[in-house]
């Protein structure tokens, strides 16, 4: 008797495996494709949120796993149009990731990309983007900036946010 292979699920482990492969290693956690934001530790998170070449590389070995175009070590070799579709990735996921832990310190109470798994994320990169784009993040009215904030226009909203990341990686790398 043959065994019968759902392709649909072969297709998900094998890009679970090739997207997450590298963070199971380097976190020593479980990732799959339902893996949201909200299921990555704190120890993770704040890793990702951090700036610079590490968390990077991290990004790129998601990406350009689940886009199937190699080893994040072969970034430099990609064609410049693969380049610029992971380098906007990574920024993307990125903000998610810092969204995320401002969620965590409760200074923002929602944001669109906490509805998607992160392999859907990159997946699906354009019509996320655009969803996360008309759905800025919202900050929590418990915040004590909240009254400069609610002036804003809903543009400058998000950008009054963004300049709260820098704070807020230092308020979690504190609590964690």
């Amino acid at each position: 008797m043959t065994k019968v292979v759902d392709l649909q699920e072969y297709r998900t482990k094998s890009i679970e495996q090739k997207g997450f492969g590298a963070w199971q290693k380097r976190f020593g956690e479980a990732f799959d494709s339902a893996t949201r934001l909200a299921d990555l530790s704190n120890r993770t998170l704040y890793y990702l949120a951090q700036p610079g070449e590490p968390s990077s590389i991290a990004y790129y070995e998601v990406i350009m796993g689940v886009l199937d175009l190699g080893p994040a070590l072969k970034f430099q070799y990609l064609a410049n149009a693969d380049q610029m579709r992971v380098v906007d990735l990574h920024l993307f996921l990125a903000d998610q990731i810092r969204f995320e832990m401002m969620r965590r310190l409760k200074w923002i109470i929602d944001f669109e990309g906490q509805k998607y798994g992160m392999l859907e994320m990159v997946q699906k990169f354009d019509k996320i983007k655009e969803n996360c784009r008309v759905n800025p993040p919202k900050l929590a009215e418990s915040n004590p900036v909240f009254a400069e904030y609610n002036q804003l226009t809903p543009g400058d909203k998000e950008v009054f946010i963004r300049r709260m990341l820098q704070d807020a990686l230092e308020a979690f790398g504190k609590e964690r």
